[in-house]
């Protein structure tokens, strides 16, 4: 469903010194054996979902659509950023559909909280809440904050209906509050954490409230599991992207930028770059994930991809026909110098950009660059990029001999915070 370019530094003969240690943890992946083993649950979650779960998210979230104008989604990191993603890749910034979503719970920003809170007063909203444990202080705190305002509108009762909780399966503070208020609940697996969970109800109920068919996003996800659960280099892509990341980390160039040309899929970068970053930045390794969406960013950072220091390679998601397009008008002056384009699609525009950009960074200023090639962008192509990405974020981080699904460079800061803020035991 997705074709893979790699860059011109990579060839058959470096792709195949690797055959040994890919299949070697390819076996590791299938046979959960290496670090972190158990947090991979979504290797094959897109084959042994829960049916009766997702039925019963499709049944709510058709629910919510019909009594509902606004769903708060609220979370961070994986609990929000695979939803807001996959919403924006598939729906637009200016969607017109009936329901609108919003995401909180990702930020401590006070205008950013407040200017949310001020915009529901008065509306018919629904919450739905992500965390595994319930105590994310970003998310617990705007849950809160929702919460009173959700009750003082329509009152706790009714406001039960209307709030939606994933979390853990057993235990936590936000399933111990549904066990209390009887809120629907949907389970975030044990075995899967927040970055590679965007296939489970943390994706697939507010996807499914914004009108995605989450069935063919997770069909698209068992397609790619049966592509890529092989350690073939000569054609197994998703690996083959994997080893070559790895390489070029070992060989100077320390940052890939992912890179596409629709600004509707700019979350897609920021999925990507939690991903990658938390998977594999840890004891001083892995590579730094940045990213740029053409043509926009080639008028700020495109200087520095063509000229500046040689540290990075880039990565284009490349989606060869939009879902939507539209011709560019002819005129009688002509002062722009644009009626050579008249009757072109626009659309015919942005692949040329971006031919003539890839000419540009890889000829004249040596960048090197992969392209992931997608013919067009719908849920279960989405699915299966979905996929492919996890599946090699787990191949590069074992190939640096880490484990892909901890952060515990992430909890310094919080242990710090939570000193500041005067938490009893920090």
């Amino acid at each position: 469903m997705i074709k893979l370019r790699l860059n011109k530094k990579i060839d058959e003969n470096i792709l195949a010194s690797y055959q040994s240690e890919v299949t070697r943890i390819n076996k590791m992946i299938d046979d959960k054996t290496g670090a972190g083993n158990d947090y991979l649950g979504w290797a094959d979650w897109p084959v042994n979902y829960d049916k009766e779960e997702l039925d019963r998210i499709i049944a709510d979230a058709k629910y919510a659509r019909d009594n509902f104008d606004i769903l708060v989604v609220c979370g961070i990191g994986g609990s929000y950023l695979g939803a807001k993603c996959a919403l924006d890749a598939l729906k637009g910034l200016k969607s017109d559909d009936k329901m609108e979503i919003i995401f909180m719970g990702q930020t401590f920003s006070p205008n950013y909280v407040a200017q949310v809170l001020k915009y529901l007063k008065g509306k018919n909203f629904a919450i739905n809440v992500i965390s595994k444990s319930g105590t994310t202080t970003e998310t617990s705190i705007s849950f809160r904050l929702l919460k009173d305002l959700l009750e003082s509108q329509v009152g706790k009762e009714k406001a039960k209906k209307a709030i939606y909780a994933t979390t853990d399966k057993e235990k936590g503070a936000l399933k111990t509050l549904c066990n209390i208020e009887g809120y629907a609940t949907y389970v975030l697996p044990g075995d899967i954490g927040g970055r590679y969970s965007v296939l489970t109800a943390v994706g697939t109920f507010p996807l499914a409230v914004a009108g995605v068919d989450v069935k063919a996003m997770i069909e698209g996800a068992a397609k790619a599991r049966k592509d890529f659960d092989n350690d073939d280099i000569k054609n197994n892509i998703c690996y083959r992207y994997a080893v070559s990341r790895d390489y070029m980390l070992r060989n100077h160039y320390p940052v890939e930028m992912y890179v596409t040309y629709e600004p509707q899929m700019t979350q897609i970068s920021e999925w990507l770059k939690q991903l990658f970053g938390e998977s594999e930045g840890k004891e001083k390794k892995g590579l730094f994930p940045a990213s740029a969406t053409f043509s926009t960013d080639l008028h700020s950072l495109g200087q520095f991809i063509q000229d500046g220091s040689p540290i990075l390679f880039e990565t284009i998601i490349n989606v060869v026909n939009p879902n939507e397009d539209i011709k560019i008008p002819e005129t009688e002056d002509d002062l722009d110098g644009l009626n050579y384009l008249k009757g072109k699609d626009l659309a015919f525009v942005n692949q040329k950009a971006f031919e003539g950009t890839l000419q540009a960074h890889e000829e004249t200023g040596g960048v090197p660059c992969n392209v992931i090639y997608i013919d067009k962008l719908d849920a279960e192509t989405l699915g299966y990029l979905f996929y492919f990405f996890m599946r090699a974020c787990a191949m590069s981080a074992y190939l640096l001999d880490i484990n892909p699904f901890n952060q515990p460079g992430v909890e310094v800061y919080k242990k710090n915070m939570f000193h500041l803020l005067g938490k009893k035991g920090y």
